[in-house]
């Protein structure tokens, strides 16, 4: 099993999406990149520096990194600066996190390959895990618990882009 953590603005919305897609095994949401350990989401609102993540355990002989970054780049602009929707603060910025640096230089791979799709400047960040703590238990699949819930990611998106094979 291979993994990686995604920072992609609210948390819930892209636990949801990770969860239909095939070959994801496992996610839970946390808090990575921030000033303290262990933060809750009090801390984080309050300003530990945190960002809202995603980790998850991918099978990589039914889904490769690259997938994984498109299905992450479908959901997210990686071209704002601390948002994604209406969320707003740093908490909500990009990242993406690798455990070991080949994943890093895939990563930067990737993103060098995409660069000409955007007008503007990717400001996602690529960097080692060294930080990932769980958030909250009532964080944990939350949409699914509260299917009326603040999403900014249309999960509809999930279905809509053929060469990305989904959870039915």
């Amino acid at each position: 099993m291979k993994k990686i953590v995604l920072a992609g603005g609210c948390f819930w919305g892209v636990q949801a999406y990770f969860d239909l897609v095939n070959g994801v095994k496992k996610t839970e949401v946390g808090y990575i990149d921030g000033m303290m350990d262990n933060p809750s989401y009090q801390d984080v609102l309050n300003g530990s520096g945190h960002a809202e993540a995603l980790y998850l355990e991918y099978d990589e002989e039914e889904i490769s990194l690259t997938l994984i970054l498109d299905h992450y780049f479908n959901i997210i602009d990686p071209t704002l600066v601390n948002r994604q929707g209406n969320d707003i603060g740093q908490s909500y910025r990009t990242g993406i996190y690798c455990y070991n640096d080949q994943d890093i230089d895939d990563v930067n791979t990737y993103i060098d390959g995409i660069r000409d799709q955007y007008e503007d400047e990717i400001v996602t960040s690529v960097k080692l895990v060294k930080d990932f703590s769980l958030a909250e238990d009532y964080h944990q699949n939350y949409l699914e618990k509260n299917p009326n819930g603040y999403c900014h990611i249309n999960l509809n998106k999930v279905y809509n882009i053929q060469k990305f094979i989904v959870k039915k």
